[in-house]
């Protein structure tokens, strides 16, 4: 049976003409290029190259065989070079900068698809200066940078909603749901323990905003834990409610650890943003990530 790397030797000494110049291109010595050119005639019958004083020189029947080969051996070395390069990507160390609000949503799934990652904790604007100064990779975002240097592409939605812990009566609250009384509704989530990842309760503020029209909450938060994961395990643990982020508290719903109090349809979604620099070489890693998180939150609860 022919040996395709004949058929590859072959090719670097019709192109160069030359036996230590394809040598020297196949990372061989000239002898085993020699040696190889030679088990091709054997195999094929027939003379491939005359030797001169300066390389070597087609014969007619080394023309016939480039041209029957050149297109088939050609697709192969492109194969070939697309496997070598997914997996020289399967190891290399990409940054993807997320917010710490935004972390826990889709962690996992990216840990679980590529081998190497270093993540950063950012808020919005910093991981588009990181990303734009290509000092980062990529960055999961929630607000829309549209410039030339970057180029961004729509993952998903997510939304605030309020979540309670799974021990908490909310009879009284659903009825207050059902009556559309804004005012009940907002004194009984006043009259509970809340909980908080920030202290200035940015996720609350803007609730409150689209659900009563209120720029600014009455309440204190009783809790306030640096970490919306963390926040969550000890909300699912204890008593009381928080707002939070929907793909964030979708596990702890699934699982029965918390429950959802209220998805209110006057509070929009957000859409999630995945940004990179333009012409960085990364674009296969790009797709890989917006094809992941794409099905991720095609799957929000």
């Amino acid at each position: 049976m022919v040996n395709l790397e004949w058929y590859r030797t072959f090719k670097a000494v019709y192109k160069n003409g030359n036996f230590s110049v394809a040598a020297k291109e196949l990372f061989m010595s000239q002898p085993a290029v020699s040696q190889q050119i030679s088990m091709l005639e054997a195999h094929v019958g027939y003379k491939l190259f005359n030797r001169k004083s300066k390389g070597v020189e087609a014969t007619e029947y080394a023309k016939l065989l480039n041209n029957l080969i050149i297109d088939a051996l050609d697709r192969l070395e492109n194969v070939e070079s697309g496997f070598r390069a997914k997996a020289e990507d399967s190891k290399r160390l990409i940054s993807i900068g997320v917010s710490k609000d935004l972390f826990n949503c889709f962690a996992s799934t990216l840990i679980s698809k590529f081998d190497l990652i270093d993540f950063t904790f950012a808020e919005d604007d910093v991981l588009f200066s990181l990303v734009d100064a290509k000092k980062l990779d990529f960055a999961i975002v929630t607000k829309r940078f549209d410039t030339f240097d970057t180029i961004y592409e729509i993952i998903g939605k997510i939304k605030l909603v309020v979540v309670g812990s799974s021990n908490l009566d909310v009879t009284d609250f659903r009825q207050k749901l059902k009556s559309d009384n804004a005012a009940e509704i907002e004194q009984w989530l006043n009259d509970q323990k809340w909980y908080s990842h920030d202290a200035r309760i940015p996720h609350v503020k803007l609730f409150w905003l689209h659900a009563f029209n209120k720029k600014r909450p009455a309440i204190v938060p009783n809790y306030i834990i640096p970490s919306e994961s963390e926040m969550l395990e000890m909300l699912s643990r204890n008593s009381g409610i928080a707002i939070t982020w929907n793909c964030n508290s979708r596990k702890y719903i699934k699982e029965n650890k918390l429950q959802l109090l209220w998805n209110n349809f006057h509070v929009p979604e957000e859409y999630v943003y995945l940004l990179s620099a333009k012409n960085n070489n990364l674009n296969s890693f790009f797709d890989s990530i917006s094809k992941e998180l794409k099905l991720f939150f095609g799957n929000r609860m």
